[in-house]
């Protein structure tokens, strides 16, 4: 494609290159979430009355406060959450939590100073600091979908290279709801009669990138030719990418998917540093503590509906209520992993009989030890399995240190050719009742992908990360996405 023919394309889809409107849709969608984030403390504590004087607290004292909005939007803008893309969502969640924290406890602090006790108003702030970054957390999911589906926070980008790896990052800025970033344009110097990727227009030439931002004032530009050698790579972004304001490179490692690294100085010598989160001890120590606490506070809550599954089960069909499998721990160690049972008594023969008798059915089982429509489930295993509750058990094995909260999926024996050299890195901790592939996916991920999940979660672990991986559990648990 000609400069001419893109200057077309591009000038009937495009109006704008700013970040600033997606930014203001941010700060709108924070502002409100912090004004529910209020309602909900002051109408808990008008509700249950923790303080004598909870009587002070009505409708208007709500309104009161609301001049104390926009701090939290300054706050949240000295923590690099807006324009708010392409922040991971681990990131995102640290920076909102903190940022509450900071902002609560400012307002906190100046009404003690300012009256000298702790009043009604001040345990309302504070059930509100508790509640707020969940509900800053949900407003942004919305806001992030409704950005997408409406092309509001589309910010066009360039991409340098064509390539292989020029397409995955297109790929991933095109179905990624949170990326924030639109690609509009391809450059590359390679020949080729191919005129766009993905609809995606393509210009044969990387020296008209000064070209490209006098006439259209796009701001992004991603560079994505790994192959490049350091002389080429240096020239192109000195004649060519360095005229737009943001640059971001692709390098030849990439595949290091960690949101952790950061750089080093070698007497001026630019290293990227990266650690292994779970060969520190005290990381383990942590990871193992938020288990601990998460099992008892959760079991306590759940077993009510845990019994009432049992009872359920029992009362259905023939066999015992809690089911047990051999599956590889930590290292390779075998351990039994806890289920409700939701398969018939005989299921095991009635496998056998089923995958000899349809190769289709074989195939399916092959790729993913999985079928889709499995029938050795019970009536109440359906539903165990879409909800997920049938993996309750398992916390069992979390208090008994076999499985963590979580970590990668545990396996059997014949999957361990599935990972191939990956195996080892992968199981070197252990397995979660929950993961980073189960909450993007589930059971619609092949293990190309689960690799790739459990990869980016061994190198980019944290509390915060296990925290979001927690929370978006629960929204697979109630759609069911994947499950079966």
């Amino acid at each position: 494609m000609q400069l001419s023919e893109f200057d077309i394309w591009y000038r009937t889809r495009f109006r704008r290159t700013s970040s600033a409107l997606t930014a203001t849709v941010f700060i709108l969608s924070d502002l409100i979430a912090v004004m529910l984030s209020f309602g909900w403390g002051f109408f808990l504590v008008r509700i249950y009355g923790f303080i004598n004087d909870y009587g002070s607290i009505n409708f208007k004292s709500f309104i009161t406060y609301w001049p104390y909005l926009p701090g939290f939007s300054l706050i949240f803008l000295i923590s690099n959450l807006y324009p708010g893309v392409s922040l991971a969502p681990a990131e995102e969640m640290k920076r909102l939590c903190i940022g509450s924290i900071f902002a609560y406890g400012g307002i906190i602090m100046s009404r003690l100073i300012e009256n000298d006790i702790w009043d009604s108003i001040n345990t309302a702030f504070l059930i509100s600091c508790i509640f707020s970054t969940i509900m800053l957390l949900s407003a942004r999911s919305i806001t992030h979908l409704f950005l997408h589906k409406t092309k509001l926070g589309g910010i066009p980008a360039v991409i340098y290279g064509a390539g292989s790896t020029g397409r995955l990052v297109a790929e991933c800025l095109t179905n990624n709801i949170r990326t924030g970033y639109e690609p509009v344009l391809f450059l590359d110097d390679e020949l080729s009669d191919e005129n766009e990727i993905m609809g995606i227009p393509i210009i044969h030439d990387t020296s008209i990138g000064p070209e490209i931002v006098k006439r259209y004032n796009i701001k992004m530009a991603i560079v994505a030719m790994p192959e490049l050698d350091a002389d080429k790579l240096k020239n192109l972004l000195n004649k060519s990418v360095s005229f737009f304001r943001y640059n971001v490179l692709i390098p030849n490692f990439f595949n290091i998917s960690s949101i952790w690294m950061s750089v080093r100085d070698f007497s001026g010598i630019l290293g990227i540093e990266t650690s292994h989160k779970f060969k520190l001890t005290y990381n383990l120590g942590i990871k193992r503590i938020m288990d601990i606490l998460f099992v008892l506070i959760g079991g306590i809550l759940l077993l009510p509906l845990l019994l009432f599954i049992a009872l359920l089960i029992k009362i259905t069909s023939r066999g015992p209520v809690i089911y047990k499998h051999k599956r590889l721990g930590k290292n390779g160690i075998p351990f039994y992993a806890y289920k409700f049972r939701t398969m018939k008594k005989d299921a095991e023969q009635q496998l056998k009989k089923i995958l000899e008798s349809d190769p289709a059915i074989r195939e399916e089982w092959e790729k993913n030890r999985k079928l889709k429509n499995d029938p050795r489930i019970t009536a109440v295993g359906k539903i165990l399995r879409r909800t997920s509750f049938d993996e309750f058990p398992q916390l069992i094995n979390i208090i008994k240190g076999e499985m963590s909260l979580v970590g990668p999926r545990p396996i059997v024996y014949d999957e361990i050719e599935k990972y191939g050299d990956d195996y080892d890195r992968i199981f070197s901790i252990k397995p979660g009742l929950t993961g980073l592939w189960q909450v993007s996916g589930r059971s619609d991920t092949n293990y190309r992908e689960r690799i790739s999940y459990d990869t980016y979660y061994l190198q980019s672990w944290s509390v915060w990360l296990d925290l979001w991986i927690i929370l978006k559990t629960f929204g697979s648990l109630i759609f069911g996405k994947g499950a079966y």
